[in-house]
């Protein structure tokens, strides 16, 4: 999920017009464009391929991984402060077809979880800082029909050492505490877990009995769904729901499939309210589902401005970070990400067009630093590549 090193602290970025002292002030559009954060390469990886997580304990303990472009061998980087190294994968991970997740635990430890794909029953692996040991993955859901593994979502939150939840089923929850998983029923179906403190977890997905999920030719009008874990047990928690005007499209449904927890408290979720398209004349149209949790009920929010409508993947220093190349401001303004071009010794051309896509992303502990995982696409003629870099988020004017 995150990891960084180095200087310059990501402070709000985007959330203020005042420049550094040793600056003269900015106004207008000149100010916006000086506060707007920007990603800078931390380390621009010497195969072709992608990076895909990263996270750290600290400025000299970094950790990589992705996947090689030619034969796909999945990647584990290192860095020690120093210098990038490659290292081999923690023995016990089992056969690694996938790159693996990278979950910071705390302060202290770093989890190297398999993803949907991996065979049987793959062992995990932490890092104290020091060595790689075997991690007990969760046990299979009954129901399930492969291995209890995450998918590539977002559906595993490691609070510490001691305190991590993950999907292991669409109805089921497995928790850690230290020492064992223990698995937990979910009262509807879900796509997404966020951990907002101690005693306080949230799923939602979606229900398809209760109201508003009559029948519609013979199908279920499937409801979004939140669940909150109050350190006893799960309990399902009232949302709003969503119905089309008749005549209604084939097959509707609405879904949650994203939660984030913030700081203070506060939780979002985001999801969908859809139908099978092409089978009706005058279609309406899909909606976003925007949701808000005020601390006693779930209320709808308005969309964000600009290109920062899509579901966000971090919360950093006061605002969203929606993707690689947008950032909501706290007072609500949409920002572009300045993007870094690749040296022309990485092999890229000055004149070739080159397109940042970010996947994972980390928050150093201890420091207001963000890295994220990723590569660099490398559109030329007759020889396109994708480079893999971890890149560091700098605030406007740092």
């Amino acid at each position: 999920m995150t990891a960084a090193i180095l200087a310059a602290v990501l402070a709000a970025a985007g959330c203020g017009p005042d420049a550094p002292p040793d600056r003269p002030a900015a106004s207008g559009a000149d100010a916006e464009a000086a506060a707007a954060p920007s990603w800078e390469f931390l380390h621009v990886a010497d195969f072709r391929g992608r990076l895909t997580d990263v996270a750290a304990l600290a400025a000299d303990d970094v950790w990589a991984v992705g996947a090689e472009d030619d034969g796909g061998a999945v990647v584990l980087l290192h860095h020690d402060g120093a210098r990038w190294t490659r290292e081999p994968l923690p023995e016990g991970l089992g056969e690694v077809r996938y790159p693996p997740r990278l979950e910071g635990a705390g302060a202290e430890e770093l989890w190297l979880v398999p993803v949907a794909g991996a065979e049987g029953d793959a062992s995990w692996a932490r890092w104290d800082g020091a060595r790689w040991s075997a991690l007990p993955a969760p046990p299979r859901d009954a129901d399930a029909a492969s291995a209890v593994l995450p998918t590539a979502g977002p559906d595993i939150e490691v609070a510490g050492p001691d305190d991590a939840w993950v999907l292991t089923g669409p109805r089921t929850a497995a928790h850690w505490d230290g020492g064992r998983w223990t698995p937990t029923r979910l009262p509807h179906p879900a796509a997404d877990l966020a951990v907002a403190g101690p005693d306080d977890v949230w799923a939602v997905g979606h229900r398809t009995t209760g109201p508003g999920t009559g029948s519609v030719a013979g199908l279920p009008y499937a409801q979004p769904a939140a669940t909150h874990w109050d350190g006893t047990a799960w309990k399902p928690v009232r949302t709003p729901r969503y119905r089309f005007d008749e005549p209604l499209p084939a097959e509707p449904g609405a879904s949650l499939d994203r939660v984030l927890a913030l700081d203070g408290g506060e939780v979002l979720a985001r999801g969908r309210h859809t139908f099978n398209h092409g089978e009706l004349e005058n279609e309406p149209r899909s909606e976003d589902i925007r949701l808000r949790w005020d601390g006693s009920r779930w209320v709808g929010q308005e969309p964000p401005p600009g290109r920062c409508d899509r579901a966000p993947v971090a919360w950093v220093d006061g605002g969203l970070l929606v993707d690689g190349h947008r950032y909501l401001t706290g007072d609500g303004r949409c920002v572009r990400i300045g993007i870094p071009r690749l040296p022309e010794s990485a092999g890229a051309r000055g004149t070739s067009k080159q397109s940042l896509r970010v996947e994972g992303t980390h928050r150093v502990p201890g420091s207001g630093e963000w890295l994220a995982a990723g590569h660099v696409r490398v559109d030329r003629s007759g020889d396109p590549f994708a480079a893999p870099v971890v890149v560091r988020l700098r605030s406007g004017g740092s």
